[in-house]
């Protein structure tokens, strides 16, 4: 079976609660549950029937045996979990304005999580990136580590890549998370050089470079196999022997909550490519199950709203991304 290493951070979310306090008066209520954007891959990976492990950092403390009893619970393997006596995870709320937007506000600076590539567990961490037929991990990830942590990460990348482990980098791109968007633009560019596949949007590299048109910033991503992704749904795509254009199936049902829906569409992509689907499959996967999953407030859908899984051609699962 085809196995993929999902390299990033879940944290403590707490969600406003519905009858909680409106903005600008205080209390409330709130719910708590856990998020990060590749452990929604991760969660939808799995369920998708990819066999996926998560790769991160958490502390020894309640609220990690939580998310590691949930992880077991979707079926994501948690064999390559650090856990770091006294640390505890990050925390970030979700709080709703006037306009019933959302607002972010992170706790996560001391958070066990950005300490993976910086410990006495590191190298055998990243040595087993060998093993896995896919490495995927967000920009998201790669902020949450300092410079050195960065460039070990990419050398591990780019050595499992010669015993032919597939890289795949999703640019989901928050501003808060990098000191500037020059030092962004400098790693972006790195793991462009490094992946074999990127799943990118306008909306991120609108931010990082504006006022360019979809060309200059397709052009600035080498890689062979490219997923491009606009505003409308719609995704541009590039792959060995021509392009092509995927546009979703019209919607059908409300949309409630946009959370996870490119998270989601990266897991239906990879699964579908694993399991031997051309990339225009694959990207009709990613997008029927990104349609599903904004129908369902949160960024993990209930089991019985999944689609059925459908079934490609076989391939070997080392050549499947290729």
């Amino acid at each position: 079976m085809a196995s993929v290493a999902c390299i990033g951070e879940c944290m403590v979310e707490l969600r406003q609660a519905q009858g909680g306090a409106s903005a600008g008066q205080g209390g409330g209520l709130y719910s708590r549950g856990f998020g990060g954007d590749t452990l929604n891959t991760a969660v939808y990976l799995a369920r998708l029937e990819v066999k996926v492990d998560y790769l991160t950092a958490l502390g020894d403390d309640a609220l990690s045996d939580e998310m590691i009893a949930a992880w077991h619970a979707e079926g994501v393997g948690t064999r390559r979990v650090v856990r770091l006596p006294g640390k505890l995870p990050g925390l970030y709320m979700i709080q709703l304005d006037a306009k019933g937007e959302r607002q972010f506000f992170h706790w996560r600076d001391s958070a066990a999580a950005r300490q993976l590539m910086s410990l006495p567990e590191t190298d055998e961490l990243l040595n087993s990136l060998m093993s896995y037929d896919v490495v995927y991990l967000s920009a998201i990830t790669l902020s949450i580590y300092d410079a050195p942590g960065r460039e070990r990460l990419f050398t591990a990348i780019k050595r499992a890549r010669l015993l032919g482990t597939r890289f795949v980098f999703d640019t989901n791109f928050r501003a808060r998370g990098w000191p500037d968007r020059d030092v962004a633009r400098e790693v972006f560019a790195t793991a462009f050089a490094a992946a074999d596949i990127v799943l990118t949007s306008t909306e991120d590299l609108l931010a990082l470079h504006p006022g360019e048109t979809h060309d200059q910033l397709i052009a600035r991503i080498p890689t062979p196999e490219l997923v491009f992704r606009l505003a409308e749904p719609v995704s541009l795509l590039r792959f060995p022997g021509g392009t092509s254009e995927v546009r979703a199936e019209p919607m059908t049902k409300p949309v409630v909550d946009t959370t996870a829906a490119g998270d989601s569409f990266a897991a239906a992509y990879i699964a579908a490519r694993l399991a031997g689907a051309e990339p225009v499959e694959a990207a009709q996967a990613g997008h029927r199950l990104a349609s599903i999953v904004i129908c369902y407030p949160g960024a993990i859908i209930p089991g019985y709203a999944m689609p059925p899984k459908k079934r490609h051609r076989p391939a070997g699962s080392r050549q499947a991304t290729k």
